[in-house]
Order: C-alpha cells, then structure tokens, then sequence
C-alpha cells in the first residue's frame, strides 16, 4: 500500500488581534478586532462570518498533560473597508494578546 503524499492541509487561516472595538470615550472589551490574513476588503469577510476564532496561549502550570490554552470567539461583522472583522469572545481577551496571533477556523460552514 502507497502512502499518498500531498501538502499538509489546515482547518485555520491565520489572524492577528489587533486590539478591541473603541470609539472616543469608551473601550469595549468583549469585541475584539482581528485582521484575517489575506482578506483585504469588506466583501471578502463575508465568507467568515460566524466562523469560530481560536486565541491560544501557553500558561506556565499544567493542566491535562498541557501547558497551552485556548479562548474560543466568533466572527460576528466587518469593521472598516479593508478586510478587518469584530470577534465576540467567551472570555474576554487579555491585553497581552494585542498584536497576537490567532486561529480562525473555517467552520461552522454556511455552504
């Protein structure tokens, strides 16, 4: 039996935090904004709406045979024109996780 080599597949595209929804006097912590790579306009975020977005992070005790952990979100709409969208999380995020990285996950599908 032959092994079929091909590329890697993932189920993420890659995403930075770039900091939480504000206006000039007030800062809303449980929406965050996530700049998707490769997503440069606002018609394109539509396809992640409602996508599941991971913020994973490494903790230094262990719990589980693991030191990572993750704090699951939610595309919930675009923000601006140029491909940045708002992500509602369970927890909100730390400030530590400005300029982070992020998992978006493409599911659910609305296919």
């Amino acid at each position: 039996m032959v092994k079929k080599v091909g590329e890697p597949c993932t189920l993420y595209c890659k995403g930075r935090i770039l900091g939480y929804k504000r206006s000039k006097v007030n800062q809303y912590e449980n929406q965050s904004l996530i700049k998707i790579e490769n997503v440069n306009s606002k018609c394109d975020t539509e396809f992640y709406m409602g996508k599941r977005v991971a913020y994973i992070y490494k903790a230094k005790r262990e719990i589980n045979g693991s030191k990572f952990r993750v704090i699951w979100g939610k595309v919930c709409r675009a923000h601006g024109n140029n491909g940045v969208v708002r992500a509602k999380f369970r927890k909100n995020l730390p400030p530590s996780s400005i300029a982070g990285p992020c998992r978006v996950m493409l599911y659910p599908s609305r296919i």
